[in-house]
Parts: C-alpha cells; sequence; structure tokens
C-alpha cells in the first residue's frame, strides 16, 4: 500500500491566547512547500479563530480532546461534534497527560476515538510507557497492550494516526535512542498489522516526546517513523517549522 506523506502536529496544550495566531500564520507561510502533512491543536477556544486565520492553507486544525457523547450534561467538556462544527479536522487522543492526570484508560481512549469518527475527526491516538515500565523491561508489552486496547475496530478502512511517546520524554529533554524508537514503533506496526490487516502499514506512526529542531531530522528519518507530535517546540513558529522542514 502507499504510505502517506508524513503527519507533523503540534500540540500546543494550555498555551495560547488570540495573539498567539500569528504564529500559527506564521508556520502556515512556512510549511506551504512541506513535504508533511502539518497541523496544529490549540486549546479548544482557539479552535475556531485559528481555522479561520488558517483557511485556505496547508496546515490542518485539531483538538486536544473530546467527549465520548454528542451532548449532554457534562460540565466543562468539548464533544468531537463541537470541535468539527469549530473547524477541527483531527484530535488528539490518550495524551499521556490525560492517562495520568485524568485516569483515562484504554477503554476511555477507545470511546473517544469511537465518537471522533462519528464526527469525522482524524484521531491520533497516544500511547506510551513510564520510566519506571521502561526500567522494568515492560515497555513493548504495555504500549502494544494500549494499542489494541485503544484502537477499535470501526478505525478499519478510516484515516487516523497512533502517536508513541514515551512519558519519561515528555517535556524533559530526554529522548529515547534511535534504535529505541524503531524497535518500539516496529512493534506498534506489526500490532496494527495484526489488527487491520495489511492496511496496518499504511497507518503513520508519530514520534512524540521532547521533539525538537536540533533532533527532527534523526528521529524523523527512523525506520517506521511517519512524523511527529510535537508540544513545546510547536508553540513558536521559527522552532516547530524547523521540525516540520526537517523532512
Amino acid at each position: 500500500m502507499t504510505a502517506p506523506k508524513p503527519l507533523i502536529a503540534g500540540n500546543w496544550k494550555m498555551n495560547g491566547l488570540a495573539a498567539a495566531l500569528s504564529e500559527a500564520k506564521a508556520v502556515a507561510a512556512g510549511a506551504a512547500a512541506s513535504a508533511a502533512r502539518v497541523a496544529i491543536c490549540p486549546p479548544s477556544l482557539l479552535v475556531h479563530r485559528m481555522s479561520e486565520a488558517l483557511a485556505g492553507t496547508p496546515v490542518l486544525v485539531g483538538g486536544q480532546d473530546c467527549h465520548t457523547d454528542e451532548s449532554g450534561a457534562f460540565t466543562g467538556d468539548v464533544s468531537a461534534e463541537m470541535l468539527a462544527d469549530a473547524g477541527a479536522k483531527l484530535v488528539i487522543l490518550g495524551h499521556s497527560e490525560r492517562r495520568s492526570g485524568y485516569r483515562e484508560t484504554d477503554a476511555l481512549v477507545a470511546g473517544k476515538v469511537k465518537a471522533a469518527l462519528r464526527a469525522g475527526l482524524e484521531p491520533i491516538v497516544c500511547v506510551g510507557e513510564t520510566l519506571e515500565e521502561r526500567k522494568a523491561g515492560q515497555a513493548l508489552a504495555i504500549v502494544t497492550r494500549q494499542v489494541r486496547g485503544s484502537l477499535p475496530t470501526e478505525l478499519a478502512g478510516k484515516a487516523f494516526a497512533v502517536a508513541y511517546e514515551p512519558v519519561w520524554a515528555i517535556g524533559t529533554g530526554l529522548t529515547p535512542t534511535t534504535p529505541e524508537i524503531e524497535e518500539m514503533h516496529r512493534a506498534i506496526r506489526a500490532t496494527l498489522v495484526e489488527m487491520f490487516g495489511e492496511a496496518g502499514r499504511a497507518v503513520p506512526i508519530l514520534y512524540g516526546g521532547s521533539v525538537k529542531p536540533s533532533n527532527a531530522a534523526e528521529i524523523l528519518h527512523a525506520d517506521e517513523v511517519g512524523g511527529a507530535l510535537v508540544g513545546g517546540a510547536s508553540l513558536k513558529a521559527q522552532d516547530f517549522l524547523g521540525i516540520v522542514n526537517a523532512l
């Protein structure tokens, strides 16, 4: 099967006011000739304004989470339909900060994936092990279990991505070695093929965790790496473009 274009997605987390839209516009201007699909996932209150600001550019806008239900008495939550209505095309689900801080389980993440598909959003499903799990030799088992538990069968034939984010590398400045990244991405690929057959070979597997311009080229050219999910380095256009253009 033909592999899709790499996906470079920026996760702004709880950062960014209206003034930050200028950074998104600068990304769009600098990524026009990129070999990758480029996306920015701002806080939910910026999704609509960013979608309008980036209209007509190749940069996609995404959400950072969604509820499993379409609507209801869920104070403070945002549904997949609301994100789509605001202009989002993708949504990050199962990020380690939600798994740890909000006790999200694989089953809950799978339910959110179904909600994203219901609303026509492309899910980016995050998986990753803690430092303790890696030291205990459990990293491969933990991550492949998360893949199996977080990806519902409804994804068959749909566009989606998996993002491998070792929890111990997020925001720490630490990154696994290239062989460690390749080992995990190969294990995820084998699990995707096991679950979805040959179509599983075309699913982009992104790497996330302290990706920055200085290490982006090595990571993005590693075996089975189909892009990156970028945190802090996506907040400034110059830094993010250094990653986007590292392909």
